[in-house]
């Protein structure tokens, strides 16, 4: 069965020699290998054409996709998986890394298990280098029970998910192919929350996410990626861009005390615009905790509804 490999790139060309050859080194044999590059500035496309040129032959159909201006992530995506014949789809970041029994672990699970569509495992993450003394732990750090349990339907991993995306660990996903076409609808007008958006789709659709407790990927924090960016702020700028996605696709479907906690915060959030009171410190995160949480009228009402009224006691917006 083929697989298809999706990488996707934007000025990847410190990593993506690293990436192409974990995929090179995969213990599963038949891959389609697709490259998509946002107009790169640097010579990752160079560094991807010769290297295909000489590892062509170990998969049955490379693809290198260019386009002539940045287009954004999602675009990015959606043109691999547009042209993609693998019968289930991997992607991976320019600067990321698969283990090698990555693609292999994932059919071999899901041979066990052929009710799966959609698939996550353990990323092991690492500060800048693939070095074990740079690795910085598993993600998520444990099961994920919260979201994802033997019990747990795909109608309540929906509520749960529209109230936050609780999923941080996307770059371990592996999802079938015709699910993805046809049952992960995703708004180009919010190309942040394309993920997100993905998930909640999916769901939306019955169909549920699933756990394997294994390892696959190696997952890269670096000067210039989103998560290194992340833990300089106490509210990072992507999120009033998300939150807008948010407000579209989830707020309608909240109960009425999770949405007005959400306006709430949506409020609060807007006073650390001040870059003075965005740099994450000790001070500044008390503040915005006190704020956010300890000042927050719904979270009580919220707090009231989960722990004392039996009437919400089954209700998975409340757990």
């Amino acid at each position: 069965m083929s697989i298809s490999i999706i990488v996707v790139t934007y000025n990847s060309a410190k990593f993506i020699k690293e990436t192409l050859d974990s995929i090179y080194n995969q213990t599963w044999s038949d891959l389609e290998l697709i490259i998509t590059d946002d107009c790169s500035e640097d010579r990752t496309i160079d560094i991807c054409e010769n290297w295909l040129l000489e590892n062509s032959k170990r998969f049955v159909n490379t693809r290198l996709l260019t386009v002539a201006q940045n287009t954004g992530a999602s675009a990015n995506c959606n043109r691999g998986l547009s042209i993609a014949e693998g019968e289930w789809i991997k992607y991976c970041s320019g600067d990321d890394s698969l283990l090698p029994d990555c693609i292999k672990d994932n059919m071999d699970y899901i041979s066990l298990n052929p009710e799966i569509k959609a698939l996550f495992s353990y990323c092991r993450m690492y500060q800048e280098n693939f070095t074990e003394d740079r690795f910085i732990g598993l993600n998520p750090g444990s099961y994920p029970t919260h979201i994802i349990n033997n019990k747990i339907t795909a109608n309540e991993q929906f509520k749960l998910l529209l109230v936050s995306n609780r999923i941080p660990f996307t770059p371990s996903f592996f999802i079938h192919s015709y699910t993805r076409r046809n049952f992960a609808k995703i708004d180009d007008r919010h190309p942040l929350s394309d993920d997100y958006q993905l998930f909640l789709s999916l769901t939306r659709n019955n169909i549920k996410l699933h756990f394997m407790d294994r390892e696959t990927m190696k997952y890269r924090i670096h000067n210039e990626s989103t998560s290194k960016q992340l833990r300089e702020f106490i509210v990072h700028p992507i999120y009033f861009k998300a939150e807008e996605c948010m407000k579209e696709i989830s707020y309608p479907f909240l109960p009425w005390d999770i949405k007005f906690s959400k306006i709430y915060i949506w409020y609060i959030n807007h006073l650390f615009k001040i870059p003075v009171l965005n740099r994450k410190n000790r001070f500044n995160s008390l503040i915005y905790y006190v704020l956010s949480n300890l000042l927050n009228p719904f979270r009580y009402i919220i707090y009231i509804k989960s722990h004392f009224c039996s009437k919400y006691s089954n209700n998975i917006f409340y757990k």
